[in-house]
């Protein structure tokens, strides 16, 4: 059964969601995201992806608190990512509670220090982030596109014992025009052993049988939820 995987993006400790990763185009759906995480855990939902979005265009954890808060006040399975730069900000992130760390622009730009982090936190710590434009790695909250070919990053990771991953086509984030599903499959054909999470696009329920179907294990949905496009009740079926 798919993991469905809520996500919490924050900007200034509110819940927010951006279309297609700009920063001009912001909604604010919640100001308390611990509210919102207690309605997910209340619908039944395990997991939640919670996004800095102050951090990862600064360069520096900002939202380290509500993520503290949330541990506090649920027993949600949390990855956090955004601004996560230092091993210091890595076992930060842990120390709050977070049983995953989100990690990308770091493992494509500074591969000694993401080798690092495998060496001392472990490959079950990390959640690598694979945001993607035309098969080409964006990073530093989408700002910069790069040269580097997912297909042959992701080769480098597995290599590396990397086995949870999240993928995002930039193009279709925040944007409820349906999924990735042909990179999806081609990754999934690529590196079977990695437990592929699909992100962006989601708009429906039957989004979520085509991403499952293309060989994802998980899934983050954003904005169909807050936009009421998919209810928490009708996640039930996958919450068994």
């Amino acid at each position: 059964m798919i993991d469905i995987i809520p996500a919490i993006d924050l900007i200034d400790g509110k819940c927010v969601r951006l279309s297609q990763g700009d920063y001009a185009k912001k909604t604010i759906y919640n100001d308390n995201p611990v509210e919102v995480a207690k309605q997910f855990q209340d619908a039944g939902i395990r997991r939640l992806h919670l996004v800095d979005l102050d951090g990862a265009k600064s360069g520096n954890i900002t939202n380290l608190e509500v993520l503290e808060k949330i541990v506090l006040n649920t027993s949600l399975a949390i990855d956090f990512g955004g601004g996560v730069k230092t091993t210091k900000n890595f076992q930060s992130v842990l120390n709050a509670g977070a049983k995953y760390v989100a990690i990308g622009s770091v493992a494509v730009k500074q591969a000694q220090v993401f080798e690092e982090w495998l060496s001392v936190f472990g490959a079950d710590k990390i959640l690598l982030g694979t945001d993607v434009n035309d098969n080409k790695l964006a990073v530093s909250a989408w700002q910069e596109t790069t040269d580097v070919d997912i297909f042959e990053f992701l080769k480098e990771k597995s290599q590396q014992g990397i086995r949870k991953v999240f993928s995002t086509d930039i193009s279709k984030d925040g944007m409820l025009t349906g999924p990735a599903l042909e990179l999806y499959q081609k990754l999934h054909d690529k590196f079977p052993e990695i437990e592929l999470i699909a992100s962006g696009g989601i708009s429906c329920i039957d989004d979520i049988y085509e991403v499952e179907k293309a060989g994802c294990s998980g899934v983050i949905i954003g904005k169909a939820i807050y936009e009421g496009k998919i209810g928490l009740q009708d996640l039930n079926i996958f919450l068994r």
